[in-house]
């Protein structure tokens, strides 16, 4: 019973932390699209077109 216990906080923290990590790289890539669409209007603008 006493080594189940640090087994199964170890799991869960390892959970949190790889969940963590997919949440964090998702947040980037939206960010980053959300850059490119200003960018493409930015150059859109510069060429006459808004």
């Amino acid at each position: 019973m006493k080594r189940i216990i640090p087994v199964l906080l170890l799991a869960l923290f390892s959970a949190g932390v790889l969940s963590g990590c997919n949440t964090v790289a998702g947040a980037g890539k939206d960010v980053q699209r959300a850059g490119q669409a200003v960018e493409g209007a930015a150059n859109d603008c510069r060429d006459g077109k808004c």
